[in-house]
């Protein structure tokens, strides 16, 4: 008997992505927010002192859970080399043009010899709405009530939506500001940015990214 395949959608816990909040199929909401690093061995001990105190206020301030993702992947140079060499061809100066090619070459040779990796850091701040539970829903928790034993979750409505957003904005709002203390500089993604980011993580060898249709 041929044992028939899940499609790939079913092992991912994403539903939609809209006004640049993430929903998951369980109808939990997520905020991403990309943080900037800071160089934490070129400070003096009263600095890092200071700043480790920082994040530990940050932390315990907090009533809810956050998650940091850190995204590591070798840099990319040739975009970077194909600039150089745009703004090299438009040069009169032969000298410069030569300077220009052995600086290429040596990017390019330091880079081939060199595992170059670029790091990215990512906030993701949760929020789950509070359920109400209709009369299927608890029957489904009492097998010897019910045969079904599987719970739907309830899509949001407009409304719902709206009100679910202003709720995990304040939550992204109390992280900013916690990290801002700390010194890290924080962005929020917007859909476009969501989808990209997450096309990459579950397509880490493609380049291409689909177009976002509004």
């Amino acid at each position: 008997m041929a044992i028939k395949a899940k499609p790939t959608q079913d092992f991912v816990a994403l539903r939609e992505i809209r006004d640049g909040i993430v929903i998951l199929k369980d109808g939990s909401y997520r905020g991403v927010l990309i943080g900037s690093s800071i160089n934490f061995a070129l400070k003096s001990t009263d600095e890092r002192e200071a700043v480790i105190m920082q994040y530990q206020n940050f932390l315990n301030s907090l009533d809810f859970s956050i998650q940091i993702h850190l995204q590591s992947k070798k840099l990319d140079i040739q975009p970077y080399l194909a600039s150089l060499e745009a703004v090299t061809k438009e040069h009169v100066n032969e000298l410069i043009k030569i300077q220009s090619r052995e600086y290429m070459n040596f990017i390019k040779t330091f880079t081939e010899a060199t595992n170059v990796m670029t790091k990215t850091f990512f906030i993701v701040v949760p929020y789950q709405p509070s359920v109400i539970q209709t009369t299927d829903t608890i029957m489904s928790k009492l097998p010897f009530l019910s045969k079904s034993k599987q719970q739907t979750t309830k899509i949001a409505t407009k409304e719902d939506f709206q009100n679910n957003k202003v709720q995990l904005e304040q939550r992204l709002g109390v992280v900013a500001d916690g990290l801002g203390r700390v010194g890290v500089k924080t962005a929020r993604l917007n859909t476009e940015e969501l989808i990209e980011l997450y096309f990459k993580i579950f397509n880490p060898g493609e380049r291409g990214v689909p177009t976002v249709k509004t």
